[in-house]
């Protein structure tokens, strides 16, 4: 079960999601900086940590923004996120995130 896309049992993050923090956080992207285009993170995420389509990061990346998707907002995003209903948030292209 090791290297599987589960939840790890001490915080509850997916490898993915693990790996978009950190890009975060090599980016230098905290709570005081400027916001960065969300196809900024992606491209750095999957050049250097997660050779997997963009779609599946982008999602990753939009679950962590929505505050009714997760128990604590890890990512502070701009723009189109989606909503609660079921509307699918905009392209990458369009949002930022911090």
């Amino acid at each position: 079960i090791i290297g599987r896309a589960l939840p790890d049992a001490r915080d509850g993050l997916k490898p993915v999601h693990r790996r978009i923090l950190y890009a975060m956080h090599e980016l230098g992207l905290t709570s005081k900086v400027a916001y960065k285009k969300s196809a900024r993170i992606v491209g750095d995420v999957i050049g250097k940590y997660h050779p997997h389509g963009d779609t599946a990061v982008y999602d990753a990346l939009v679950r962590m923004a929505q505050d009714f998707s997760m128990r604590l907002e890890l990512v502070d995003g701009q723009g189109n996120f989606g909503s609660i209903d079921g509307d699918n948030a905009a392209a990458m292209r369009y949002t930022e995130a911090r």
